[in-house]
Order: C-alpha cells, then structure tokens, then sequence
C-alpha cells in the first residue's frame, strides 16, 4: 500500500492509500549542502555581494546583528560562529556586539529562550535582547512612498554596523523572505507592519514574486530608511543544510539569492489536485497556527476548488496570536470572516483568519494538531483524530481518477500550475 508521510512537529505522521490509488509527490528539488557550510559562510563574508565593503564600515565602535526568533529554522550555528570571527578579526570586541532577536508582531523571546536560537556558548558571550514592536523608545524614521511607518529598534539603529541574519525562503505575500526583512520587519513597529501586510491584499503580492511585489518593494523602501549595511543569508535544502551562503550589500544578496531559491523551491504542476495532503515541513515550521497557515497558502494554489485539503500542524504553542484567536472565535463561518474583515479593515491578527478563511472558503479542509479538538472548532477549523481518519474520509468521496497530491514541506515549496485550471477548476 502506498505510504503518505508528513513531517509533524519533531517528528512525522503516516497514513497509507489503497493499492489502487496513487499520489503525487511535491517537494523542493534534491540540493546537496556545502561540504564543510562554517568554510562556505566564511567564504562569503570575504567576498561581499554589491557595491559596500568591510573597509566601508572600517572604524565602527558598535555592531547591531538581527536575527530571526524561534519560529525560523535558521542555521545561527553555522552562520554566526564566521561572521562573529570575521568581526573579531576586524577589531570588534565582544562587548562593541549586540544580538536583537527580530520577533515582529510575535512576543517578545525571553532570556531563557536565546539559547534555544543561538549556540550555547554564544548565548553567553554576547549580549542578546528581544525586540519589541509596541516598544516607546523605537526610532521614528518617517514613512515609505506606500504609507507605511518606519519605526525600528533603537539598539540596532544606532549601531555603527547594522548587519541581517536569516534565510531566504519563499514568503506567501512578500514573495521572499531574507535580505532587510529581518530588521525592516522583525524589529519594525507595529503599525508600520500592519500597514506593510496591509498590501497583501494587492493581487501582485504574491509567493514567489520580487522584484514586481509591492509589500517587498515596500519592505525594502523600510530597509533603505534604517540603513542596513549587510545581509548574511542561506539557501536550504530539504534537510534544513546549507546549501548557499550570501553576503553583501541587502538587495545584492537578495537579487542573487532569489534567483538560487528558486531553482529549488519552484516546483511545476501539471493541474489542481482534488485532494491534497500538507505539512508545514515540521519543526519550527509547525510551531504554531500563526506560522502553519503558510503551507494552507502555498497549497491552496493548486488545489481544485471544491476539493479537499488535509493539513496536518503539530501546533505544540497553540495560535500563535492571541488576537487572531480572540477575533475568530467571534464568527461562525469562513463567509462570515470574510465579510467582517472587509468591513473592519486589515489588522494584524485578524489577518490570518482572512488567510485561511480566504483559502479554507474554496475547498474542504481537515485539520490534524496537538490543538484541542473543540478549540479547534472554535477556530472553524475541522479537527481530525488522525491522518489516516482524514485519508479515509477523504478518499470516501473521490472518484478512481482523482490526482492527489502531497506537499510535506509546503511552507518552504512555491508549485506552479504549467497550465490554467479550466472553467470547472
């Protein structure tokens, strides 16, 4: 019988298909990782992508370095360790370092949770503080061309170095993560971040698009007020490894970076799915619902409407948004979240039940979690005991020539239909 297996949480979930059925497969494409991936980081810290230098940044007394909280699976342990050297060997002492971790609109991390991001031995080191988007003290740069407030931590904005750590990856509206995100996003304010996820609404902020996106070209119009001087970033694999490391100048990074990503993350498809069986790519990925709606997003893209979605999210810290599950548990129905988001304007939190209501409207969606089953309901998600439960009812209802499709590692996979759906979906 062939066997469905999904990553979940820190480990995985299983489910087999009748022997006369069969599923097809959408994952990131094989990239072997950098043999030795401290020699690769290291090597890209010498050769900076883009105009700026080291020797553009000669003299600096203090160094700012924003990366990303526990929800991003970002390989601190091979990317830190060079850049902490390279800094070092440029006369940067530990105390001229300051780690802030860029949490957004998430919570603040804690001081016994940096050692969870970080290696040990770092986190001991070198100071680290949490950001905070609703914080008194953020400094006020003005606003972007698109209406957006720029405030950002006042700790990395008056450094004399401001460098970025993280990943490049797919993002469901920014097109890509990477590059000045991490500071213009995970240490913005609040409000300019409500308003920057505001123009996801705009059908041109889409997975997978850069240079034409409005909510990234916004994103870097955010980056260019604070000033980032370099972005250190990876390309991973399916097994989480390394497989490039790119530094220099933000857009520089970017503009190599994502044309890398996208040999492996892009996948084609050759028409919807009437069934589909997806996974955030398990831990951090699955954390929570606030970080498990992405691979709904990226998979509802070819998923045939009418069809069904199973989504299976270990969930272990719940929501993720206490807002979000405030406003939802106050409506019945997808329609309803539709139309009173419509209504009220867009709201950080409430945003993500627009999400997957928006995708959760158009197709049949099970849901399998660490979540409380009546919670769950509450958040007019359809709780499943298991994935074989919601395989087989699924399956119950699909006839013999159904294409079923299966993305494990949906957050950090962009699939492309190679031809338009037809008029019936």
């Amino acid at each position: 019988m062939p066997e469905i297996r999904l990553p979940y949480g820190r480990g995985s979930l299983t489910a087999q298909l009748p022997d006369d059925r069969a599923f097809e497969l959408i994952l990131p494409r094989e990239a072997a990782p950098a043999p030795e991936p401290l020699r690769a980081v290291a090597a890209a810290l010498e050769a900076p992508l883009g105009a700026r230098g080291w020797a553009d940044v000669a003299g600096a007394r203090s160094v700012a370095i924003a990366i990303n909280d526990k929800t991003r699976p970002v390989p601190h342990h091979h990317l830190l360790p060079p850049l902490l050297d390279k800094l070092q060997a440029l006369g940067a002492p530990d105390s001229a370092i300051t780690f802030v971790v860029a949490v957004g609109t998430h919570a603040p991390m804690t001081a016994d949770e940096f050692a969870a991001i970080v290696p040990p031995e770092i986190a001991a080191r070198y100071r680290i503080v949490s950001h905070d988007c609703d914080a008194d003290d953020l400094v006020d740069l003005g606003a972007t061309a698109r209406g957006s407030a720029v405030k950002v931590n006042r700790t990395f904005y008056e450094a004399d170095l401001r460098i970025t750590v993280g990943n490049i990856e797919p993002h469901q509206f920014a097109g890509w993560s990477g590059g000045v995100k991490t500071a213009a996003i995970g240490l913005g304010g609040c409000a300019g971040i409500n308003h920057n996820h505001s123009l996801m609404l705009l059908p041109e902020s889409k997975l997978g698009a850069y240079e034409t996106n409005p909510a990234r070209l916004d994103i870097e119009a955010m980056g260019a007020k604070i000033g980032v001087h370099f972005a250190l970033n990876a390309i991973l694999n399916n097994g989480k490894e390394i497989v490039h490391a790119l530094f220099g100048d933000p857009v520089a990074v970017m503009s190599a970076g994502v044309a890398l990503a996208r040999q492996i993350v892009q996948v084609e498809v050759a028409a919807p799915y009437d069934l589909m069986l997806i996974a955030p790519g398990g831990h951090p990925k699955d954390i929570n619902i606030y970080q498990s709606q992405k691979a709904l997003g990226h998979a509802s893209l070819v998923a045939r409407p009418g069809g069904t979605i199973i989504w299976a999210a270990a969930c272990p810290e719940g929501t993720g948004s206490r807002k979000y599950e405030d406003w939802v548990q106050q409506t019945s129905s997808f329609d309803e979240v539709l139309a009173r988001f419509k209504a009220e304007g867009f709201r950080i939190g409430p945003h993500k039940a627009f999400q997957i209501a928006r995708d959760g409207s158009r197709v049949r969606l099970l849901f399998i979690s660490e979540i409380a089953p009546d919670f769950a309901r509450r958040l007019l998600l359809t709780p499943k005991p298991s994935l074989q439960a919601a395989l087989d009812l699924a399956l119950a209802e699909l006839p013999p020539d159904a294409r079923i499709g299966v993305m494990p590692m949906a957050n950090a996979t962009i699939p492309v239909l190679t031809r338009p759906p037809t008029a019936d979906g």
